[in-house]
């Protein structure tokens, strides 16, 4: 089970804002560059300005957005005919650069690791990877969790707000970051075992 489950219910929610959208000329593609070119300059601030804690604050405030502006950007595509092969590139590989920005500043915060949490970077990016590559073999691309994108979306905006309002974390924090390297590897495999089944 994961919170991508819900989207439909999500999508329901912002089609009229995604019809508006469309009649103002706003195309999928530069729904998913806007997305992107916030969620990296959020991320390089937070990681390179020594912004104030309690900035992480615009962690949560910012995933729930981005997840919106994914959503809205994958429905004009599709039900306004605005699919493309550009489209489809960019849309996998903003959201991984995406993703990296946004959880790299965590690594400045203690008692989380550095490596722990580029772990999790890299792992996310390749769980993505794994199921983009699902139509490669014959299967469908594959969301399957239990610690998909909109999950890490989860976890790491209820993490900046917990960072903005405490002046630390306590110790045992630092198991948090393994426990999520190893989600994201079970999600990794997860996604490849299904698409391998799928493929037959």
């Amino acid at each position: 089970m994961s919170i991508y489950a819900l989207k439909p219910k999500f999508q329901a929610l912002l089609r009229p804002l995604v019809r508006g959208l469309y009649k103002l000329g706003v195309t999928a593609n530069q729904v998913t560059l806007f997305a992107c070119a916030i969620s990296v300059a959020l991320g390089l601030w937070l990681l390179l300005g020594q912004p104030p804690r309690t900035a992480f604050a615009l962690v949560p405030l910012w995933m729930f957005l981005r997840m919106a502006l994914n959503a809205i950007d994958g429905m004009l595509a599709r039900e306004f005919g605005q699919q493309s092969k550009l489209g489809a590139l960019l849309n996998e590989l903003t959201d991984v650069l995406a993703d990296a920005a946004l959880y790299a500043p965590f690594a400045l915060l203690a008692p989380l690791q550095p490596v722990a949490v580029g772990a999790v970077i890299v792992l996310a990016g390749l769980t993505e990877f794994a199921g983009a590559l699902g139509p490669t073999i014959g299967a469908s691309r594959r969301y399957d969790g239990p610690f998909g994108k909109s999950d890490r979306a989860f976890v790491f905006g209820a993490l900046g707000l917990w960072a903005a309002l405490s002046t630390g974390w306590p110790a045992w924090l630092a198991w948090l970051m393994p426990l999520l390297v190893l989600a994201t590897l079970w999600t990794l495999i997860n996604r490849m075992r299904r698409a391998l089944t799928e493929a037959g």
